[in-house]
């Protein structure tokens, strides 16, 4: 992936390109705007890092869990007598022994431990055995005997309304009606469009994986991989019956993660298991578990009318979003409230009538993703750009620059958009961009991989037809409508070394190089250390919607501002000013008047400094009963153009190029920085044209890697980030946004465009089928 044609843009506004970007990164030798390298990188490329799934005790048993070979069914009984009477088989648990709360939730507990009387969707758990061989586990689990009454599942959503409930609290799980404007006023132009968006699977680098320790209190311990160990532990505890003090979480090996491991998946069993035994418990689930076991992208449909005047300028949008959240609610209140507030886009709409609804069914269940609720809404309304620019006759790009956000504008919640919105800037930035070179004629020989399906797909390269495609798009950061984001954090320094102290988890995302780099530009103490996180630390919560980088890293910068006072408040009473004249850069504490000049390390001799903060952004509020409020605390944006080459014959599709401008408020660690967008714009890429877990009736065909064909280094395109845009957030610590998620909601909706623009197809469905990609006669 080319990194070659990188721009940073700061605050004062001129652009840093090229080699003048790369060479004032590496004058930073730690601290903010610096490359710092992982702490885990070497360990985790070396294949030493110790996962979730490596993890060992003395006398350990293995865990299996049973579950529903039906999408929808009654349970007229359970048997666990032929398990438990299996030699090496310690203990089976089913509902039954469940001693505290039966359900569990993060936003609504409607979720049971254990399937109790109805199973509701495919791979439901049902029982779990733990015995002294991982295969006389799954042994014992298969042995299980239950009987079940099928029943009739609900797997299209559009009938959810209408079908009898298969859940207590009904299949509807929210409606939002959003009303902005005059829903009378219609423009001159009107395009219509229904689209759908497929079930992406999170795909974790490693299957979910635990340990459970009984604790002499009668409580436990279990060390899993957990990206918001609090949250599992209080929802444990209440399971177990226990109170939440007597249950510890300690994040091990978490083998990086899109936010997909909120879900309660093995600590459960785990849990009662071990405490059911008194031994150490094991369970590192199957890839295909895997898939049964985690929430997925919501599928959705959409229904879209835009209208606009004879000049192209949008006069309202309207629209139908339906997200099938399958049988539980998850995090479906909040996906649904993200496409509703963004159906429109980053683009200014006098009017809007938006329906939304999340609906369960027998599905596989949904939850939070990356961009949930953005990336489906920005496949449709992109789509309908497009689709109004060919109505009108006019340039796509020119389209959208006559409608885009700025900063002062409102979005169709009523909420105005404070942030910096530098949407225009952006898609100057991809349009203005070199294109990529056409394939050279008569392609052989390597060249023939260039071309899409490779040499022995690759069909007549005559019916080879390469397609440009825009898109725009948005997410908010950390949580919404009204959820109260807070992080605590301590740093101590003991001498030359400082450590840090938050149970912000590491998933990847790149926290716990931040928090060492927060603490050298605060401190200037080069040796810093992160401590592995467990509940016994204050919460940090989830680690999604960049949130770490926000809250958490503020409370870091916090806590070490707090040191940094505790630090030069001797120094600067000795010499009688305030510590606000002193200074700390390069490791050494200078004055403005250089009448004082020492190293950090001399004035740290013999002290041990320490101070714990906490970081919470303003409040939001929810969306009232007409889908406004201001539920967002910030936004951020990015643009993006793909090239394409599609086999019209065939409808193979290769991706050439995606070229990415970005709102990234301030680079805090280039390099990081850059790995993230490029990991997200290949999630996208695999959303727009391999990902789609398969499902027939409720039932998950081919749960497995073979079936589910992630992107590989084959199918990565060249990813060029054009311009990064530094106007910082004043609200935000350090004045950055969140990074991976946008290239996520936005890369299927300009593959989808590219491919348009390829063959001529209106391409409304994600992934992108082969007869979709087939150019029309």
């Amino acid at each position: 992936m080319s990194s070659d044609a990188v721009t940073a843009t700061p605050a004062g506004g001129v652009p840093l390109t090229g080699a003048a970007a790369g060479a004032e990164a590496e004058q930073a030798r730690y601290g903010l705007g610096a490359s710092l390298q992982p702490a885990d990188a070497l360990a985790k490329v070396q294949g030493t890092f110790p996962y979730a799934a490596d993890l060992w005790a003395e006398g350990l048993l293995w865990a299996a869990v049973l579950r529903s070979p039906h999408p929808h069914a009654r349970i007229v009984s359970i048997d666990t007598a032929p398990a438990a009477e299996m030699p090496g088989v310690r203990a089976v648990v089913t509902h039954e022994d469940v001693p505290g709360d039966a359900t569990h939730g993060r936003r609504v507990a409607d979720r049971p431990a254990f399937a109790r009387d109805t199973v509701r969707h495919y791979g439901e758990p049902i029982a779990a055995v733990a015995a002294d061989h991982p295969d006389t586990a799954r042994l014992a689990a298969a042995a299980i005997a239950v009987e079940y009454e099928v029943l009739e599942p609900v797997t299209d959503p559009e009938k959810a309304f209408e079908a009898e409930p298969i859940h207590p609290d009904g299949n509807l799980i929210r409606h939002i009606p959003l009303r902005y404007g005059d829903e009378s006023v219609t423009g001159e132009v009107v395009v219509e469009g229904l689209y759908r968006i497929g079930r992406q699977d999170p795909a974790p680098i490693g299957a979910e994986a635990g340990l459970a320790v009984p604790r002499t209190d009668g409580g436990v311990e279990i060390y899993t991989a957990s990206t918001d160990p609090h949250t599992d532990r209080d929802l444990a505890a209440a399971c177990f019956g226990l109170r939440p003090e007597q249950v510890k979480v300690v994040v091990t090996g978490v083998p990086g993660a899109t936010a997909d491991r909120e879900d309660l998946s093995v600590q459960l069993p785990l849990g009662l298991l071990a405490m059911r035994t008194g031994c150490p418990v094991k369970l590192a689930a199957t890839r295909e578990e895997s898939f049964l076991g985690h929430a997925h992208r919501h599928p959705t449909l959409l229904r879209y009318r835009h209208h606009a005047d004879s000049e192209g300028r949008l006069v309202k949008v309207e629209a139908q979003i339906l997200l099938d959240a399958g049988a539980y609610a998850d995090d479906s209140a909040d996906a649904l409230a993200a496409a509703v507030s963004f159906a429109a886009g980053p683009y200014v709409v006098p009017h809007a009538a938006i329906d939304g609804w999340a609906v369960r069914t027998n599905n596989p269940p949904s939850g939070h993703v990356r961009g949930e609720g953005a990336m489906q809404v920005c496949a449709a309304y992109e789509g309908q750009m497009d689709k109004l620019a060919a109505r009108l006759g006019m340039d796509p790009v020119e389209l959208r620059m006559r409608n885009v956000m700025a900063t002062g504008d409102l979005l169709p919640t009523g909420q105005t958009v404070t942030c910096p919105a530098p949407v225009a800037e952006l898609l100057r930035a991809v349009r203005e961009a070199p294109l990529p070179p056409l394939p050279a004629d008569g392609a052989s020989g390597p060249e023939e991989w260039l071309l899409p399906g490779g040499p022995e797909g690759a069909g007549d390269p005559g019916a080879v037809r390469r397609g440009i495609g825009f898109a725009l798009g948005m997410v908010h950061m950390l949580g919404a409508e009204g959820t109260d984001e807070v992080s605590t954090a301590t740093v101590k320094v003991d001498g030359p070394v400082a450590t840090v102290m938050c149970a912000a988890v590491e998933t990847g995302q790149g926290f716990s190089t931040l928090a060492r780099q927060i603490v050298q530009e605060v401190l200037g103490v080069e040796e810093v250390h992160v401590v592995a996180v467990d509940t016994d630390q204050p919460p940090a919560g989830p680690g999604a919607r960049g949130r770490h980088t926000w809250v958490s890293g503020g409370a870091v910068e916090r806590a070490a501002k707090m040191v940094r006072t505790q630090l030069l408040q001797p120094l600067a009473a000795k010499f009688g000013m305030s510590t606000e004249l002193l200074t700390i850069a390069d490791g050494k504490i200078t004055s403005y008047d250089g009448v004082l000049s020492t190293t950090v390390a001399e004035a740290l001799e013999g002290k041990e400094l320490w101070a714990t903060a906490q970081c919470r952004p303003h409040p939001t509020e929810p969306l009232d009963d007409t889908g406004q409020g201001d539920a967002f605390v910030s936004l951020a944006f990015a643009a993006i153009r793909a090239v394409v080459d599609v086999d019209v014959e065939l409808g193979t599709v290769r991706v050439v190029e995606m070229a990415v401008a970005q709102d990234v408020g301030r680079v805090l660690n280039p390099q990081q920085l850059r790995a993230r967008i490029e990991a997200g714009v290949t999630q996208g890429v695999g959303a727009a044209l391999t990902e789609h877990l398969r499902v027939s009736r409720g039932v998950v065909r081919h749960p497995d890697l073979t079936a589910y064909p992630l992107p590989t280094a084959l199918d990565a395109p060249d990813i060029r980030i054009v311009r990064l845009v530094e106007e910082r957030d004043v609200v935000a610590p350090f004045g950055a946004k969140s990074v991976s998620a946008v290239p996520v909601v936005v890369s299927p909706a300009a593959v989808a465009a590219a491919v348009r623009a390829a063959t001529g197809r209106p391409v409304n469905r994600l992934p992108i089928r082969p007869q979709a990609a087939v150019a029309n006669p």
